[in-house]
């Protein structure tokens, strides 16, 4: 039987660049999102997960993609679970790689397919992941980690489809998310979010769900997550954590945290801490 463990670290040689290893065998994430891209390759058992509007399976194996702030979910495809590892580079980095591989210089990459089955560059993502840990060669995962990027880039990002133009409902909608994500502390009920945008509480949740991807109460948990994640990198302690983000108890904060972000709050902030003793002298 598996044992579930996850592992995520920041690489400050690699610009804090978070990695996860994990073997999971009854988590399931929540919809959520992250602020980087996910980019992972399967190492055992096979992983089903929602993005881009439809459920997708990866076996052993293949990659996964999802891109930044993009709505989705992970469990497991079969019994005996799924073990995995991932990066989460910044839309910044990538949007600077893309400068020197597109005509359209300096845009956003956007990776249309959540799995792809592609050998050859899972065995360079796996020689990466491998490097990571390992100290020192900073130029050599450095190298490394350009070249996968580019590779995975050129061969399968593509040029975003530009979206319609949010209607007049869908604006207002956008105003309200930024609220909630800019103040997640704070208790929104739903007949106060309703009348910021004239439409009725039935109304207004049927609409938010519809043009954010997940339900107000699901948005303001990650919004709540996003806040709890930056104080922790700034060395607040749990208990202020819970306390700042609008959690009721820490029991309320680990679970969400957990579901969200495949790791609990108190794993999270050793693993900032281990990064923080390993960095680089050349970078002090």
């Amino acid at each position: 039987m598996r044992q579930e463990q996850a592992k995520l670290i920041h690489l400050p040689e690699l610009n804090s660049l978070a990695y996860l290893q994990a073997e999971y065998l009854h988590q399931t994430f929540s919809r959520h999102t992250h602020e980087g891209f996910c980019i992972g390759v399967i190492d055992d058992g096979a992983q089903q997960f929602y993005r881009t509007g439809r459920e997708h399976i990866a076996p052993k194996g293949d990659i996964i993609i999802v891109n930044a702030d993009e709505i989705h979910t992970g469990s497991s495809a079969v019994e005996s679970g799924w073990a995995y590892q991932a990066i989460y580079p910044t839309p910044e980095y990538l949007q600077t790689l893309t400068r020197d591989l597109q005509q359209e210089q300096g845009a956003t990459p956007w990776f249309p397919d959540a799995v792809i089955h592609d050998p050859g560059l899972s065995q360079q993502l796996l020689l990466l992941f491998s490097l990571l840990e390992q100290p020192n060669n900073y130029l050599l995962k450095e190298s490394l980690l350009l070249s996968t990027m580019a590779m995975l880039i050129l061969r399968y990002s593509k040029k975003r489809t530009q979206e319609k133009p949010l209607s007049a409902i869908g604006q207002r909608l956008q105003w309200v998310s930024e609220l909630m994500n800019d103040t997640p502390e704070n208790e929104f009920s739903l007949n106060t979010l309703a009348e910021m945008v004239n439409l009725s509480p039935w109304h207004f949740l049927r609409q938010f769900k519809k043009e954010i991807g997940m339900t107000p109460h699901a948005w303001l948990i990650q919004a709540r997550i996003r806040k709890a994640r930056q104080l922790l990198s700034l060395g607040h302690t749990l208990t202020d954590v819970t306390q700042r983000c609008g959690f009721s108890d820490q029991s309320h904060f680990h679970r969400h945290f957990k579901n969200a972000i495949g790791v609990t709050p108190g794993n999270y902030l050793k693993g900032l801490r281990l990064s923080s003793s390993l960095k680089s002298p050349l970078l002090s």
